[in-house]
């Protein structure tokens, strides 16, 4: 299981406002500043995003490789899928996948693709199964 993930993001700013719309209908509501000068030389400063006081998706400024990263979120419902695609979509999102049952995988996955801002790729997942 993963504790947390860093993405870079060439603009801290739109990507916070995108991520902050992106994951709301996700539950994921909970963000946290961690000021790198708080941390050993070096450390980045983080914008992180969470739920249910675990703090698990963290943005940093830095170098963009929009195509080195696929981040699959966990949503309750078909209801969120296509909710979590929808405020993607209306926040700057480039679609990648619309809303859909992915058989090449199993007929109870549901999901939907987009890409961020800096070209990352995202994926909002049901699968009935897992809950």
């Amino acid at each position: 299981m993963l504790d947390h993930v860093f993405l870079s993001v060439s603009d801290l700013d739109r990507s916070i406002a995108f991520y902050t719309a992106t994951l709301t209908p996700l539950g994921i509501t909970q963000r946290v500043d961690y000021d790198g000068k708080d941390g050993p030389p070096g450390h980045p400063d983080l914008k992180g995003f969470g739920a249910n006081g675990r703090m698990f998706f963290w943005l940093r400024p830095g170098i963009v490789e929009g195509g080195a990263a696929h981040v699959g979120f966990v949503a309750n419902s078909q209801n969120e899928v296509n909710a979590a695609y929808a405020a993607a979509m209306a926040a700057g999102a480039t679609d990648n996948g619309a809303p859909g049952t992915r058989l090449h995988y199993d007929p109870r996955y549901y999901a939907a693709n987009v890409l961020d801002p800096d070209g990352y790729s995202l994926e909002f997942t049901y699968k009935s199964w897992q809950h």
